[in-house]
């Protein structure tokens, strides 16, 4: 695994050190640092609760609150960290509650050391850290128990914790969860080789994980009484509207001529932001009473822009770049560099090569953008749903010139994110409007400011090249890939990694799924950043990352191998998940997850009208060295007009150990159709240094009408919990497009897929 990230901003700590603490305290949890203005002092009369770790109290009246230092946005992950606890704690599943953590570094991720929510890491990376801190809990309170109850200390090992009550079998005495919170004795501490040394329960022994258990958010979300970014509403607050400039990046405001939005009724001020962070350029804040107000105020304002150095780029523009770059020698690094494939090359009996290309793609979740900012003394207070806090919380200290310490981030529960709430944009506005008017603002973006101004999924190329020996065997692969390096951005050394030729770090989050689990003896890939798209379109992690366009091109090129060498392309990828040296163990998962999807959905069985037709595909994503295995059947037919109907997805997925195997099926489903949508649908375009699409008029992802049946089995077994919400959306694109192939002969190397590419392919 990428070493990624530890130390990312002032403030972090070894969590290790600090979070399994036992002991009574008061009320639970503050959403702030300690002695800050704000923090009400009489908290400290409230009645004691048991607080085991940082992640859940257990308060006198036995309900427990889990602190989920993750974001949550539909992929209910708050639950499934008090799922994890309860196995472990011993409690009742109707006496758990979770809520959000603040930005203090004591929430931090465990095995990352910040607070980020993306990769699908949030279960494998916090599973063993809450099994722990349950553990803990349920141990100190069993000896709790054994001293209130007046049992000798030895006796503990005989006590029975379930559903929220330790039980002596043989004296029949008894105590709930509230008596021993309220007896005052649950004062044990581990250290951290204590901790380490419990034993967790084993798979067979689980009661609560792997059980589809009410989802504890659904409630507030179904009442209205969750609360969203967007729903934040403060004393005395304002509202601003943004206006963004028609370049994405790079332009600057030369002048603002507010005459016409002082006849706004409520108006305030038009602020021109000055962003020392580089998150935005050329933006105006414009700032009123009311959110309508502020969007007729900025309507009116007159503002005159620099373009800058971007404004003549288009998409053409940066394909023509990438492919420039990929051409010289000695571009980019090398994520792999095994054997020499350009010797291999060299005896091959054939060799196949095709360029891959994606396009730029747009986050846009249901919520809007959005951030609220208040100043109180020396405090800046932030109210949003964001998903890398850490990060965030610096870069709302960079807009306000202050410390990240005097940060204070408030999470909310967020209307979608996919890796787009990554980023903290749209706190800059907010913070520079507060801190210019002294009172607290709220910036909601438009669906075209969200869109316009999206740190999207970057454009990208890629050429390929394999070479096979007189068997048909696969013995050299070559893949470069040229894209915008959206982790580079944010300027964490960490999250980069070493090349193999060492000449300097890389972004593996643009090429993670090259270094696959197919044995091939002969493997380069090279990771060529694209500084013009890098620049113009600034990019982020759009769900399932670098492997939404690497596995497209990898599972392109096995299915293209196995048609030159007339082979059939599942049967071809079994042969090449031998699981030799280093692909041991990964190979065999993947090939196991292939096997399911064929058998589901019946690949090689039957005979298909003419124009429809089977593909395959399979990935090992997110990274290599957490992986999880999917792998996908795609059925389609093909119209003579080259119109595609994808008429099911059989998915397959191994993801280890199932903590809600429901929320799992809806995940891998959801997962599943963005990538078709991706694959068939979504396309944004720059012109003039701007993105042409504005809304969902423009830019158009799958429609409900056009779903088709979608179908998942999900392999049950004891390994290591991996992620959930991201591989499943890589796999469909090059199932599509393999299926297309075999339906039609069209072989369509472009995302998204139209009918006019394969309509011409067909030709072709």
């Amino acid at each position: 695994m990428n070493k990624h990230v530890n130390n990312v901003a002032p403030g972090t700590t070894d969590l290790s050190r600090r979070s399994f603490l036992v002991g009574t305290a008061a009320s639970g949890l503050v959403l702030g640092y300690a002695g800050m203005p704000g923090i009400d002092p009489a908290s400290a009369a409230a009645p004691a609760n048991f607080e085991p770790s940082v992640w859940y109290a257990i308060s006198p009246d036995g309900l427990v609150t889990v602190t989920c230092g993750k974001a949550d946005m539909g992929q209910h992950i708050a639950s499934t960290m008090a799922q994890i606890v309860c196995e472990e704690l011993g409690a009742k599943w109707s006496d758990m509650r979770v809520q959000l953590a603040s930005n203090d570094p004591k929430f931090n991720d465990p095995v990352l050391g910040a607070q980020i929510t993306g990769g699908s890491w949030s279960t494998m990376m916090n599973f063993e850290a809450m099994s722990r801190a349950g553990a803990a809990g349920r141990i100190a309170l069993t000896e709790a128990a054994a001293a209130a109850m007046g049992l000798p200390p030895y006796f503990k090992d005989q006590l029975v914790v379930r559903d929220s009550m330790v039980s002596h079998p043989k004296s029949k005495k008894q105590m709930s969860f509230a008596d021993i919170v309220k007896s005052g004795k649950a004062t044990k501490t581990f250290t951290p080789d204590e901790l380490k040394a419990i034993k967790l329960k084993t798979p067979d022994q689980y009661t609560m994980i792997g059980v589809s258990v009410p989802q504890l958010d659904i409630p507030s979300k179904t009442n209205g009484t969750a609360k969203y970014g967007i729903d934040v509403m403060l004393p005395g607050m304002v509202y601003g509207k943004v206006v963004t400039p028609p370049v994405r990046f790079g332009a600057t405001v030369k002048s603002v001529d507010d005459s016409e939005a002082k006849k706004v009724p409520g108006f305030i001020k038009a602020i021109i932001l000055d962003d020392k962070t580089g998150t935005t350029s050329g933006w105006v804040v414009a700032v009123a009473g009311t959110y309508a107000n502020a969007r007729k105020a900025a309507d009116a304002l007159k503002i005159a822009y620099d373009g800058g150095p971007n404004a003549k780029l288009s998409s053409q523009s940066l394909l023509d770049e990438a492919k420039r770059l990929q051409g010289l020698e000695d571009s980019g690094q090398f994520f792999v560099k095994d054997g020499d494939p350009n010797a291999a090359f060299g005896s091959a009996a054939k060799v196949v090569e095709a360029e891959y290309t994606t396009s730029i793609n747009i986050h846009a979740p249901l919520e809007p953008m959005n951030a609220t900012a208040e100043f109180k003394g020396d405090i800046l207070h932030i109210y949003s749903g964001n998903q890398f806090a850490t990060r965030s919380g610096a870069i709302a200290a960079g807009a306000a010139g202050i410390d990240p310490k005097f940060v204070v981030m408030h999470q909310m529960w967020l209307g979608g994110g996919f890796g787009r709430r990554l980023d903290a944009d749209m706190m800059v506005p907010a913070v520079q409007a507060a801190k210019a008017i002294g009172k607290p603002v709220k910036v909601i973006y438009t669906r075209e400011n969200d869109m316009t101004m999206d740190f999207s999924r970057p454009l990208t190329y890629q050429k390929v090249k394999a070479g096979v020996d007189g068997d048909g065997k696969l013995i050299a692969l070559s893949h470069d890939v040229v894209s915008a390096w959206p982790t580079a951005r944010w300027g964490i050394p960490d999250f980069l990694t070493p090349s193999v030729d060492k000449k300097g770090p890389l972004d593996s989050f643009t090429v993670n799924g090259a270094d696959f689990f197919y044995t091939v003896p002969n493997h380069y890939v090279r990771a060529i950043k694209n500084e013009l798209a890098h620049n113009a379109t600034p990019s982020g992690q759009l769900r399932s990352v670098a492997p939404g366009w690497t596995f497209w091109a990898v599972e392109s090129m096995i299915d293209e191998i196995a048609a030159a060498t007339g082979k059939d392309p599942a049967q071809f990828r079994i042969s090449l998940l031998d699981g030799a040296g280093k692909n041991d163990g990964g190979a065999q998962r993947l090939r196991n997850t292939l096997l399911a999807a064929m058998g589901l959905s019946g690949y090689g069985t039957r005979q298909l009208p003419k124009g429809e037709g089977m593909g395959v595909a399979c990935v090992s994503s997110q990274e290599r060295a957490t992986a999880s295995w999917t792998a996908c059947v795609a059925h389609v037919a093909v119209a003579p007009s080259g119109e595609v109907t994808v008429k099911k997805l059989t998915v397959a997925t191994d993801v280890g150990t199932q903590v809600h195997p429901d929320n799992i099926r809806a995940q891998v489903e959801g997962a599943a159709l963005w990538g078709l949508s991706l694959a068939m649908y979504e396309k944004a375009t720059l012109k003039g240094g701007g993105i042409e699409q504005t809304n969902f008029d423009s830019y158009t992802p799958l429609r409900m009408s056009q779903m088709p049946e979608v179908a998942v089995t999900v392999i049950a077994n004891g390994e290591k919990a991996t992620g959930v919400g991201e591989p499943a959306v890589t796999v469909i694109a090059p199932a599509i497009g393999n299926a297309i192939f075999n339906a039609s002969g069209a072989r369509v190397r472009a995302l998204p897929i139209t009918a006019e590419a394969v309509k011409g392919a067909m030709k072709a």
